[in-house]
């Protein structure tokens, strides 16, 4: 098995190899390792790329904003429109697919103004055991996936982000808030501000891993690390809890007692198709 330094060595030939890039930056763990790697082997010939919409969660332009100036990257943000397209906002399990199209086509569009030949994402190949329908996406648009390539997994991600010192080494994963909403239930900006609203709300009380799903009838369920639980537990803290989120715009709040699980909504997905499977033709 290759050493970490070894795939390091492996990542960063891989990138020179592009000659130029642009990095789809989200101010994640894993593209942030890969806009460091794109300009240590690229310096300037590398451009990280942040699209922004109404599924960016509070403080993540900043952060990659400020992200960015640390490693030394040019800089682009972009406007997405995603919210246009009715199949991203029906939110069917394919939604992801829809809204990595509208970000690979607009980088598309100005490849040739940013003077680069090629889009990177941040893809590893532990996402490759869960469902990523944006993969779909980034191979119709031919976007490389340099950590895939050289065999990194997450914890190799962020072993390599811890090397290089950078803040985000031990970021919990941030994917974009239409991931809170169930599968069916229309994506709508105002939806998206409740539940970012809430996850902030949570997060200024402590909690770290905290995802706020939002249901059929404006029902959120509450996702925190199992043994964080307990905390919910008093009726004053549950009360107070619940009357926050309702000003927020919830009328229904739970607590899921399996705790938190980073992409719980895709079980019903996987769930769906062998139901699928095991059916009669």
């Amino acid at each position: 098995m290759p050493t970490l330094d070894e795939k390091r060595e492996q990542l960063l030939m891989l990138i020179r190899s592009f000659e130029s890039c642009a990095v789809a930056f989200s101010a994640g763990v894993d593209s942030t390792v890969v806009a460091k790697a794109a300009q240590l082997a690229l310096g300037n010939s590398a451009v990280a790329v942040t699209g922004t919409s109404a599924s960016l969660a509070s403080g993540e332009l900043d952060e990659a904003k400020s992200l960015a100036a640390c490693i030394g990257v040019r800089h682009v943000v972009i406007a997405t429109d995603e919210f246009a397209n009715a199949s991203y906002t029906q939110n069917a399990p394919d939604r992801c697919y829809h809204c990595k199209t509208e970000l690979y086509t607009q980088l598309d569009g100005i490849i040739e103004q940013l003077g680069v030949k090629v889009v990177l994402n941040g893809a590893n190949v532990d996402d490759a055991s869960d469902y990523r329908p944006g993969m779909k996406a980034a191979s119709e648009h031919s976007v490389r996936s340099p950590l895939a390539e050289c065999g990194f997994t997450k914890a190799d991600v962020r072993a390599l982000a811890e090397q290089w010192e950078l803040p985000v080494w031990d970021k919990p994963a941030t994917p974009c808030l239409s991931s809170r909403v169930a599968y069916g239930e229309e994506v709508t900006p105002e939806r998206l501000r409740m539940i970012d609203r809430a996850e902030q709300l949570l997060r200024d009380q402590g909690l770290r891993d905290v995802r706020v799903r939002y249901h059929r009838g404006d029902l959120a369920r509450i996702e925190v690390p199992a043994d964080e639980i307990a905390k919910f537990i008093p009726a004053a803290t549950r009360s107070k809890l619940a009357d926050q989120l309702r000003q927020l715009g919830f009328k229904f709040v739970t607590i899921d007692i399996e705790g938190f699980r980073s992409g719980s909504l895709n079980s019903l997905v996987q769930l769906s198709a062998n139901a699928s499977a095991a059916s009669p033709q």
